[in-house]
């Protein structure tokens, strides 16, 4: 992000000394990306950053990946993930299950509501959007209180963790990638400026606004990082002498942030507008939008739902968080449901949907869309919740017995 923040304590020039009130040096520390040749951020810290007393293995949960094969669209049901009260003794870390995956992006889901670890996704930004539930999200840089429809943002490396709040269990669906996670840049000027056109701009982030320091020793840090195991990934516990959370102030162009996605403002037209006016992030070889309720397509003779279309370069995931999904109807698909369509095999309405949708003003609809460059697997918990019937629901029959 170009758009820069101070927060808490830093000195007037960068690279020179800090002190504390008892004379003692502050440590400095460059959290940089693409080599320190793009965004970065200067933290100050009481303690040394790079100390640490111990380590071992953390063993991941179940990273293995399946293909779609035979090459079918899908219905995953993520609701049945998690049966009542196996919440209670989930995080929002560890208990995550891996849905889908490929080697740019992995696509997890929980339901939890218990207090995260402290954790570092050292492979990529995470992009994780709250389905239902609040949290305090803390973080090196600062809290962020999050709820309902927040897209939160974690830069690579970001130290946080996650503790729910409320009475109702917290359902996130993540988005993890192997890569860095930003605003596409057709919304954006060369210095990085929202533009007047995208659909929205700096006054819709929330970032940390203080300093959030804990005392503390000998503190666990799980950081999941590139490793021989599946997926390419491995996990490391980390014990560092002293608390991660002692940030006293930071500067910079790199840090977490929320969004929710009702700040979103839809992109509309006379007829039906393609998918990207709804894009929200981008990353590598991957791309996230989202559906809003909105005004719908208002020439005379128009189709508000979508035509038949083919990505051909893309697999289009769908997650369905709220609404009616006018274009869906008849399949099975709700709420906490995902469809995949994969690329090789062109969507679109269901039997019926194009005629019924004829004369309609406004969808009421909220779901969240990825889409991505190279195809995707079944993770063990996608396997798990394939309804096995999506697939022949445009025609009404299936493969013989």
């Amino acid at each position: 992000m170009a758009f820069y923040r101070q927060v808490g304590s830093v000195p007037r020039k960068r690279h020179t000394q800090h002190r504390r009130p008892d004379g003692g040096l502050y440590y400095e520390e460059l959290m940089g990306e693409e080599g320190f040749s793009s965004d970065s951020s200067l933290l100050y810290h009481s303690g040394v950053p790079s100390a640490l007393v111990d380590a071992r293995v953390w063993e991941l949960a179940d990273q293995s990946l399946t293909a779609n094969a035979p090459l079918v669209p899908r219905h995953l049901k993520l609701h049945d993930l998690f049966p009542d009260q196996e919440h209670e003794a989930v995080d929002p870390v560890c208990g995550r299950r891996l849905v889908l995956g490929n080697a740019d992006v992995r696509i997890c889901y929980a339901v939890s509501s218990l207090t995260s670890p402290y954790y570092r996704n050292a492979t990529g930004d995470e992009c994780v959007f709250i389905e239902a539930g609040t949290a305090t999200v803390e973080t090196v840089f600062g809290s962020l209180a999050v709820g309902r429809g927040d897209y939160v943002i974690l830069p690579r490396a970001t130290t946080h963790r996650w503790v729910p709040t409320g009475d109702q269990p917290l359902r996130t669906y993540v988005i993890e990638a192997n890569s860095h996670i930003a605003p596409p840049r057709r919304y954006l000027s060369r210095y990085g400026q929202f533009l007047e056109h995208a659909p929205y701009c700096e006054r819709d982030l929330r970032t940390p606004t203080e300093p959030l320091t804990v005392e503390g020793t000998d503190v666990e840090v799980f950081v999941k990082h590139r490793g021989p195991g599946p997926g390419g990934l491995a996990g490391t516990v980390h014990v560092t002498p002293t608390h991660p959370f002692d940030v006293i102030g930071w500067d910079g162009c790199l840090y977490p942030y929320a969004f929710n996605i009702a700040d979103f403002e839809p992109i509309t037209g006379r007829v039906h507008q393609p998918p990207p006016v709804h894009q929200v992030f981008e990353a590598q070889n991957f791309v996230i939008c989202n559906f809003v309720p909105r005004k719908v397509d208002y020439h005379p003779l128009a189709v508000p739902v979508p035509y038949y279309h083919s990505n051909v370069d893309s697999d289009e995931i769908m997650f369905y968080v709220d609404g009616d999904y006018e274009a869906r109807k008849g399949s099975g698909i709700g709420r906490g449901s995902i469809s995949v369509h994969p690329g090789g095999h062109s969507h679109g309405p269901q039997p019926g949907a194009i005629e019924n949708s004829l004369g309609a003003e406004y969808f009421d609809e909220t779901a969240v869309m990825v889409d991505t460059f190279r195809p995707l697997d079944l993770g063990e918990a996608g396997t798990a919740v394939d309804d096995r019937r999506y697939a022949w629901s445009w025609s009404g029959r299936g493969p013989a017995a």
